[in-house]
């Protein structure tokens, strides 16, 4: 079963960006390629072809190989909903939510399927390139390990450990990390790589060599920074980013728990949009033209949460003003009167206050809803896809924001208060113009053509600088 996993020497070393630049570079060479990540911790999820859920990246590194996203390719998503606990996903379906202390009870059966997934998945393909999660220094958690060396040792799987240079002391980062971690995990690791250098590659001559030496390690390589890794979709809140651009004001509310925050990508690509991701503390500026109230993973906890910042009333002075605002899933629910959660289906069990926006409101259901949907808004064809466990009716539903093809969301009597559970939708150019066009703001097309033109270059950075063909033949090819 050829397959590489790639490890790093801590989180948001660039895990997620090598894997999938690798998985471009082996499909161009004519390989049948496949991503995997036996475990994450991300709310940021997509729906799969086979109706369940995985991590953005893992979505993004299907789309590298040419492949349609399935829940194999990564069998265990965490999705935190407090700070020490989360919904556990496996195999595409929530089958339970864990408090950090209780994990490790789980840890036979996720084991379990992780190898389910894997075993299946490379049955189906030349080669597995899988990601690794957080670092295997992480010696304190190595006994409920599924993610990094627990995973490696079990499925025999080589291993490449990635070092970040452009956060500083990546020699210690690798060094270090053989240092702590078992001789027997240390043994898989066949080699390394440094990622994310600036400035003159020759300068690190010395520091590559050491490395070397130190660690007895082959190097793959040093790859220089991607600038374009920003026009990709990502996976981590970390990396929320604002816009550059001129003209319409656009402010996301950067919640607690923010999840899809991926939504606004098209957006912030777009010239003639000047997007604002709010964080915690800071007012709701005056000039604001829309507020967007993005998905969440817990609707009731970040209710409380934004009424802490006090964006609830800048929300209503933002309103008073002619503003606008757009609710996204989690958003939209928040939008309502009330939302309910009689089980504790997407968190504590309880009920809250909506903000009131929007004559509707929210239960939230036993089962959660997957799908992948297309139809329209606002006279454009849109396509994407639904992942909430609400449901929610009220007067201003008969005002849908979108037919997928049943009515979905709501919009206000004076048009200016609108929510949906659609994901994806500023994907499409088409509706992405025409609600752009709502605030005479013009639009540039070809988002999606672009993100797979950066996958293209990605591989082509990837080749000019690194090893393939030793990772190539690491992984059994």
């Amino acid at each position: 079963m050829p397959a590489l996993m790639i490890q790093g020497t801590g989180s948001n070393v660039g895990k997620s960006l090598l894997v999938a630049g690798l998985c471009r570079a082996a499909r161009n060479r004519g390989l049948s390629v496949a991503p995997f990540k036996p475990q994450n911790m991300s709310n940021n999820a997509a729906v799969t072809a086979d109706g369940g859920e995985i991590g953005r990246a893992q979505a993004l590194q299907a789309r590298a190989c040419g492949l349609d996203p399935l829940a194999d390719m990564n069998p265990v998503l965490l999705k935190p909903e407090t700070d020490t606990g989360a919904q556990v996903v496996l195999q595409g379906r929530a089958i339970a939510r864990a408090e950090a202390c209780d994990y490790a009870a789980l840890r036979p059966r996720l084991m379990a399927g992780v190898l389910d997934s894997f075993a299946r998945l490379s049955a189906a393909h030349d080669l597995l390139i899988v990601e690794g999660a957080g670092s295997p220094a992480e010696v304190n958690l190595r006994p409920r390990d599924i993610a990094n060396m627990g995973f490696a040792r079990a499925a025999g799987v080589p291993v490449v450990l990635a070092g970040d240079i452009d956060r500083g002391g990546v020699i210690a980062q690798i060094v270090g990390t053989k240092a702590v971690i078992d001789p027997a995990d240390a043994a898989m690791i066949r080699g390394f790589l440094v990622n994310k250098f600036r400035g003159d590659l020759r300068l690190f001559d010395d520091g590559y060599r050491m490395i070397e030496g130190a660690t007895g390690w082959c190097g793959f390589g040093v790859l220089p920074w991607f600038a374009d890794a920003h026009r990709l979709p990502s996976e981590d809140a970390v990396d929320l980013r604002a816009s550059a651009g001129q003209g319409l004001h656009v402010v996301c509310l950067c919640l607690s728990r923010i999840a899809n925050f991926d939504d606004l990508d098209p957006l912030a690509a777009e010239p003639g949009v000047r997007l604002t991701m709010l964080g915690p503390g800071q007012a709701i500026p005056g000039d604001a033209d829309v507020v967007v109230i993005p998905g969440t993973k817990s609707t009731l906890g970040d209710l409380t949460f934004l009424r802490a910042q006090g964006w609830d009333i800048d929300l209503a002075a933002h309103v008073r003003r002619g503003g606008h605002v757009l609710g996204l899933c989690g958003g939209f629910q928040m939008l309502g009167r009330v939302v309910r959660d009689p089980l504790g289906s997407d968190g504590m069990a309880g009920e809250g206050a909506g903000l009131g926006f929007l004559d509707v409101e929210t239960v939230m259901a036993p089962e959660k809803r997957l799908v992948r949907v297309a139809g329209t808004a606002l006279g454009q064809a849109v396509m994407g896809y639904e992942i909430h466990m609400g449901r929610t009716t009220g007067p201003d539903c008969a005002r849908p924001f979108a037919h997928l093809p049943g009515p979905d969301g709501a919009i206000s009597r004076d048009g200016r208060i609108a929510g949906t559970y659609l994901h994806g939708l500023f994907s499409d150019d088409g509706f992405r113009a025409a609600w752009l066009a709502q605030f005479g703001a013009s639009s540039r097309p070809g988002y999606e053509a672009g993100v797979d033109q950066v996958l293209d270059d990605l591989a082509d950075h990837i080749e000019a600088h690194l090893d393939v063909a030793g990772l190539l033949a690491l992984a059994g090819l």
